[in-house]
């Protein structure tokens, strides 16, 4: 019971500073869908953030999603997943077997792969392109110098639709400044738009978490991930 009272309390809270934060930047609280990223706890806690009211929710590692996106549809439980951890092409198959929106798309090889897949089962897979703000080596994500060619790849592969772009901003101790990365990354996607014109538009931004997700509101996010923040409070 204190479990899932946590979880209202914390699932009103951020749609609360969404909300507050939409009115600031003069658009609509609709505009802005929360992600709910339940990587760092249990089904029972997931199946909480889900009964406060998060209907999308986002999993970082294939076996956990697995799991979970398993354990949901036994109990006849109907969930958007997002996956926005790395995936392995040879997790492709069982991955899209769930059919989740795969935010993480970061090469030209792992889209092929997820087209070959879709393919197979006259499917079509959502999936978001994965930048590399930051530009470290040990960040994920598309190089900026490769992006317009990498873009130019993926469009064209059937069976994969490309929403939008995907960005995390550098951690602060870096210096760097996360509005700036986030304003960057929406005029990629612009940029993206006017050379791509027959891929019908790159709508969606997901930028933004827990520390951060007003700043990417404030410079267009479509889509805030949200993790530490829903689950404030719980041991």
């Amino acid at each position: 019971m204190k479990e899932q009272s946590l979880c209202n309390e914390n699932w009103q809270r951020v749609t609360s500073r969404v909300q507050d934060a939409c009115k600031k930047a003069g658009r609509l609280r609709t505009s802005v869908h929360v992600v709910g990223i339940t990587k760092y706890v249990d089904i029972s806690r997931t199946l909480a953030i889900y009964n406060a009211g998060c209907r999308a929710l986002g999993e970082s590692r294939p076996q956990a999603f697995w799991d979970k996106a398993a354990a949901f549809a036994s109990g006849g439980i109907q969930v958007q997943w997002h996956l926005i951890g790395h995936l392995q092409r040879n997790k492709v198959a069982k991955t899209m077997s769930y059919s989740p929106v795969i935010q993480t798309i970061d090469s030209v090889r792992l889209a092929k792969e997820v087209s070959r897949v879709t393919a197979s089962s006259s499917t079509v897979c959502e999936g978001f392109i994965e930048v590399n703000l930051s530009q470290q080596s040990e960040r994920s994500g598309v190089v900026l110098e490769s992006l317009t060619d990498v873009v130019a790849q993926i469009l064209v592969l059937p069976g994969i639709r490309i929403c939008g772009l995907m960005g995390m901003a550098s951690h602060p101790e870096t210096g760097r400044e996360p509005r700036r990365e986030f304003a960057h990354l929406r005029e990629l996607r612009d940029v993206l738009n006017e050379k791509f014109p027959e891929a019908g538009g790159l709508p969606e931004l997901s930028m933004g978490m827990s520390g951060d997700f007003e700043e990417a509101i404030l410079e267009g996010s479509t889509m805030v991930r949200i993790g530490s923040a829903l689950f404030d409070g719980l041991d």
